[in-house]
């Protein structure tokens, strides 16, 4: 008997929120493992650094929904909040953001339904991240939840920044004072620059060592 299909709609309380978006955060840090290790077989390489996955606490998702004008109920908690499952992938330069997404659109059971650019449109605030919104099947005993999860794709420099931007917002709670803002935009611009030369120092790294010319 083949397995309905649902988006969700069908989880009824807390415990099973977990099983579901637990599982659908598996599936995707395994996937990204997978092909990791693949990239390293081919190109000798890994374009992933590490990968943290979380599921977003209740307290969270409530606040979010209030937020936005819901109810905190289950059904809104899967109807409209698309990042209760959260996949951050780390890697080393900005080049292999966009390889890593490419990856990921390229994965036959795993639909991309929103993307949001912020390496090439970055926030006012200096953010810099790359996130996907998707979906990946769940198959429990008798249905497949097709489960969102938001990944974000960021450079080591991009999450350190970000890291150090959240635990302002939440000391100040949101409203930190214009000359941290300021701070902030400015480590934001180092960080470009960073992330800028070091992918030129690499690009000029593998260059000299395809051409033969590398003394070691």
């Amino acid at each position: 008997m083949q397995n309905r299909v649902d988006n969700g709609e069908g989880i009824e309380s807390w415990k099973e929120v977990t099983l579901v978006y637990n599982a659908a955060l598996r599936q995707v840090q395994t996937k990204m493992e997978i092909l990791n290790d693949e990239f390293q077989h081919v190109h000798q390489y890994n374009p992933i650094e590490h990968i943290k996955a979380r599921i977003k606490t209740p307290e969270s998702i409530v606040k979010k929904l209030k937020r936005h004008g819901y109810e905190s109920t289950i059904d809104n908690m899967v109807k409209h909040i698309k990042d209760i499952a959260g996949i951050r992938i780390i890697c080393s330069f900005t080049s292999d953001i966009y390889r890593i997404a490419e990856m990921i659109s390229e994965q036959k059971d795993i639909k991309v339904i929103g993307v949001k650019d912020y390496i090439t449109y970055p926030k006012a605030s200096g953010y810099k991240s790359y996130h996907m919104i998707i979906t990946v099947p769940v198959y429990l005993s008798d249905r497949i939840v097709d489960t969102r999860v938001e990944i974000q794709i960021r450079t080591v420099a991009m999450d350190f920044w970000a890291s150090l931007e959240h635990k302002i917002h939440y000391k100040f709670e949101g409203d930190a004072p214009d000359h941290i803002k300021s701070g902030l935009i400015e480590c934001a611009k180092m960080v470009g620059d960073l992330d800028a030369r070091m992918l030129a120092l690499n690009e000029e790294i593998l260059a000299i060592s395809q051409s033969g010319q590398s003394d070691y």
